[in-house]
């Protein structure tokens, strides 16, 4: 898939703020500093669609995009940011849930990881969790360009053999932003499950 448009469409506190359109939406979630931003980025092919911060938890909203003008890419809050208070991260929390629970126009969730570090407790929580909405899901290892190759895919397989049972990632991919590599994968499933397969 080329990407031939974006455009910012706008943010939302509420499920019932979001865009009133047919569009189906893929939607990206992570801890907090694991490179969403960048991998949006990435996949627009535009250095500046999506703010990278230096301070992690920047988003505090859903943030939507439209691609090619016809599927929306969606910035969901990330998760695990320790320097905010516990009433505003149960309102992200929140958020999040009530989007996937709810958004009737979410297609798949694309969880971020962070392929340098061992197995994370709140991403195999959040994942449990996410399986038992039963929404779609894959797996995007980012910042594989601080390490091996080695390394990466040894990060990468303990970290899928630690996931909970239930329902399995659809894919798994490897990506890294400053290299530019991973991004035409995605959306090549992406296209994939636009066209119906």
């Amino acid at each position: 898939m080329k990407i031939r448009s974006t455009q910012f469409i706008k943010s939302a506190t509420t499920v019932d703020a979001c865009p009133s359109w047919i569009h189906r939406e893929f939607a990206l979630i992570g801890r907090s500093n694991v490179g969403k931003s960048s991998l949006i980025n990435l996949l627009a092919w535009k250095q500046n669609l999506a703010k990278v911060s230096a301070t992690p938890g920047k988003t505090r909203e859903l943030n939507f995009f439209l691609m090619n003008e016809t599927w929306g890419l969606v910035d969901l809050p990330g998760y695990g940011y320790a320097k905010i208070s516990k009433d505003k991260k149960a309102e992200f929390l929140d958020l999040v849930a009530d989007y996937i629970e709810q958004r009737e126009n979410l297609t798949h969730v694309f969880v971020l990881i962070d392929s340098r570090l061992e197995p994370q407790r709140i991403d195999l929580d959040f994942i449990n969790w996410l399986q038992g909405c039963g929404v779609a899901y894959s797996i995007v290892f980012t910042k594989t360009d601080k390490q091996s190759p080695t390394k990466t895919k040894a990060n990468m397989a303990t970290f899928l053999e630690s996931l909970p049972p239930g329902k399995a990632p659809e894919e798994t991919f490897v990506t890294s932003s400053s290299k530019k590599t991973g991004g035409v994968e995605i959306l090549g499933f992406i296209g994939r499950k636009l066209a119906g397969e």
